[in-house]
């Protein structure tokens, strides 16, 4: 599996009605870093009133990684809204967080709605990404006279060598992306007469 995931950190801030919102995005992986970049943002921002958060913090389709909060806002203005835009840039492994210093104008559910979408939206226009690769381990192991075959193998199918160790026979540890998983597999097959064996490390 593949998935665009951000590759900078961007910081996008305006005023709506006196109330100054700054919107920070960047790749968290998984939600515990997700959590501890809202805590680096809380930091940064003590006097805030509201730090709401939303996060993808997986692959884009693992819902069951996804998180916000409204953080004090009313409930749904903020942190679910965030999380649908970032649902709508179709990355994966982002979290973004929006501090608001409140400036004595009530906005509305609507309005606080529009400003935390906004916020987003325009923080993600500054995105750069990076295409991840997600891949699983596998061993192989192999005479030295099949090195070459090996490795000719895995440039061929985008197969990581992760390490070689070399002792009577040479073991391989392999990052295989599983969408390649079965090809890589076949041609293993093919070019050894079924000595060459995946083994799966998960």
């Amino acid at each position: 599996m593949q998935y665009w995931v951000p590759k900078n950190v961007v910081i996008f801030e305006e005023e709506i009605k006196k109330s100054r919102f700054i919107t920070c995005i960047q790749r968290t992986v998984g939600m515990t870093e997700a959590k501890q970049f809202w805590s680096e943002v809380k930091i940064r921002h003590p006097q805030a009133r509201h730090h709401c958060w939303a996060t993808i913090a997986a692959a884009p389709n693992n819902s069951q990684e996804f998180g916000f909060s409204d953080d004090g806002e009313p409930a749904l203005t903020a942190g679910k809204p965030m999380l649908a835009c970032l649902q709508g840039s179709g990355l994966g492994e982002i979290t973004a967080v929006v501090v608001r210093y409140f400036g004595g104008v009530l906005l509305g559910t609507g309005g606080l709605v529009r400003a935390y979408s906004n916020g987003v939206q325009q923080a993600l226009k500054q995105i750069e990404t990076v295409l991840k690769v997600e891949r699983n381990l596998y061993q192989l192991v192999c005479d030295y006279a099949q090195i070459k075959l090996v490795q000719n193998l895995c440039k061929q199918y985008d197969v990581l060598i992760e390490s070689q160790t070399f002792q009577t026979r040479v073991c391989f540890e392999l990052g295989v992306n599983q969408e390649k998983l079965p090809a890589f597999q076949y041609a293993l097959n093919e070019h050894s007469s079924g000595q060459l064996v995946l083994v799966d490390k998960q």
